[in-house]
């Protein structure tokens, strides 16, 4: 394994971490001053929107946690790391806050980590699951 991919192996490990923790801030702190940033849009899912900076990152942690409470279920099945890129699939599972309604999509996410730091942030899921998810009945 290279530098490069032991780099981003440990700043994606580092970020899953993070996340787990459930703090904004520290999550956002392993991303770049500016981040290519893709969730698709979905008018219906409060806090997918386009975001493109550090202080953009942290918004969406805040905003998700408070949109969507964690589930058994989330997991990641493969991590794979090429150099700078990495690319992790699996699963997200939650219950959105709003109408009490779960969820449990498929997901890739493809990142790319720079200098330490996450500059590529795509994830592609089932976006229509979730959207229904947070329709009212």
């Amino acid at each position: 394994m290279t530098n490069s991919s032991v780099s981003t192996r440990a700043t994606v490990e580092e970020f899953l971490a993070r996340r787990l923790e459930g703090d904004p801030e520290r999550t956002a702190a392993l991303f770049a001053g500016t981040v290519d940033w893709l969730i698709a849009e979905n008018p219906a899912v409060p806090w997918i929107r386009p975001r493109s900076t550090r202080a953009d990152v942290a918004d969406h942690w805040r905003d998700l946690a408070a949109g969507v409470a964690p589930d058994e279920g989330n997991s990641v099945e493969s991590f794979v790391v090429d150099g700078a890129e990495a690319v992790l699939t699996g699963w997200l599972a939650g219950t959105v806050r709003f109408t009490g309604k779960s969820f449990r999509v498929p997901f890739a996410m493809r990142l790319t980590v720079e200098d330490g730091l996450i500059t590529r942030f795509h994830v592609y899921e089932d976006s229509l699951a979730v959207a229904a998810a947070c329709e009212a009945s």
